[in-house]
């Protein structure tokens, strides 16, 4: 897929150097006065069209299945059949983790999985045959099902390159999907990139995923990986696709931006990650190329590397959500990065002048927009949302109740 990207040259008035056409060093940083001009813009932008509302996604994680015919030289996620004795978790395990997580006022279960692990593991294949099913994403569409029926929770999956009729399927058992980007650079999927082994990650097939996405009009989370190899001029050609591609179909709901962090035991295990000042210029970019109504996300566990003030210079450059955060399961992604406690995040943001709201794994401007979800989906939403499209107040859950939400907080521990 091809996209005739447009970088736009920034305005001379809000004193940020022009993008286009200038050549910059790989990995190079603005210097200190730049760089807060550049954030000063994009927070000016982001309370233009978000206020001083910052959102969060109370979820559980369900890693579906850990196989992936996929080997990215930086991933400590995945696993193959003699690592594991579980390739699939069944649906009673997904069951009990997406109730366990109802039960603490969860609303979103996440499902990331490997992708189509059954074209490389003949182990995957007979486990899927055996009971009843082709494919991977077949078997996701079910336990999709499965949860919406059972439980209070709306599904998001995160299941690679999909094609047309995989995506048409899934939409109506889930109320968003993702797929990171990463980067536009098919260099880094050369001999000795962190792509190298992973033909899935090529751009131009997760670019064409994300068109039929917004031709199907699925509200869609997408987004960068910061400081893996790539160059100052890739991210913003990355960022410029992704506009691009909004701007066309209107269905970007988010756009993540994460930053690489080097895992024991993998090829890339001592590189050293993005720097604050890179991760804060990539940020306000973002909020700069994508605008004022785009969902601008960063993880709040993967800040910790950065120390405490970390967190309050992301909402300085211009994001204004956190992305999910689990009372109960881990960041199967990142282990060792433990989710912030929510009471804290909460205390966090009432000192810098922020309202924190939970939100459902679709964000509200999706569900009045008409096409974006199916009826029952959307019908069901209305049904339980306050009347700005977030969870309300008093958290609605088939379980326990909580009756305000001090109460909600005060019941919420960080994940195990």
């Amino acid at each position: 897929m091809q996209l005739n990207i447009r970088v736009p040259e920034l305005a001379p008035e809000s004193g940020i150097v022009k993008i286009a056409g200038v050549t910059k060093k790989p990995g190079r940083v603005r210097t200190s006065e730049a760089l807060a001009k550049l954030c000063h813009s994009a927070s000016r932008l982001r309370d233009q069209g978000k206020g001083r509302t910052v959102s969060f996604s109370p979820k559980v994680f369900i890693p579906l299945t850990q196989l992936c015919r996929d080997f990215c030289s930086y991933c400590s996620f995945r696993k193959s059949p003699r690592q594991t004795q579980v390739l699939y978790m069944s649906p009673e395990s997904v069951l009990e983790v997406a109730r366990s997580g109802e039960r603490l006022g969860c609303r979103e279960a996440l499902f990331v999985l490997g992708e189509r692990p059954e074209e490389r593991y003949p182990e995957a294949r007979a486990w899927l045959a055996r009971h009843g099913y082709d494919s991977t994403l077949e078997y996701l569409y079910q336990i999709c099902k499965l949860v919406l029926s059972e439980t209070g929770l709306y599904p998001h999956s995160n299941a690679g390159n999909m094609t047309r009729s995989e995506l048409e399927a899934l939409r109506e058992v889930n109320v968003s999907m993702g797929l990171m980007l990463e980067n536009l650079s098919e260099r880094l999927c050369g001999p000795g990139g962190p792509h190298q082994r992973a033909p899935s990650k090529s751009p131009q097939l997760r670019l064409e995923t994300l068109r039929q996405a917004g031709e199907l009009k699925i509200p869609f989370t997408t987004g960068l990986l910061v400081g893996f190899g790539e160059t100052a001029e890739e991210r913003t050609e990355s960022l410029a696709a992704i506009g691009e591609l909004h701007r066309r179909y209107g269905h970007i709901q988010e756009v993540i931006i994460q930053n690489f962090q080097a895992k024991a035991k993998t090829p890339m295990r001592e590189a050293g990650g993005p720097s604050l000042p890179k991760m804060l210029e990539t940020m306000a970019q973002a909020r700069i190329l994508l605008g004022p109504e785009m969902n601008i996300q960063a993880p709040p566990n993967l800040a910790r590397r950065y120390g405490p003030g970390a967190r309050k210079a992301y909402l300085d450059a211009g994001i204004n959500d956190w992305g999910g955060i689990s009372p109960l399961t881990v960041d199967y992604v990142n282990p060792e990065a433990p989710w912030p406690q929510l009471a804290a995040l909460q205390d966090e943001m009432t000192r810098n002048g922020f309202q924190l709201c939970g939100r459902y794994p679709v964000y509200p401007e999706y569900m009045s927009n008409d096409g974006f979800l199916p009826k029952a989906l959307k019908q069901r939403l209305f049904l339980e949302a306050d009347s700005r499209g977030f969870i309300p107040d008093g958290i609605w859950c088939r379980g326990p109740v909580f009756s305000s939400k001090a109460e909600f907080m005060a019941g919420w521990r960080p994940g195990r």
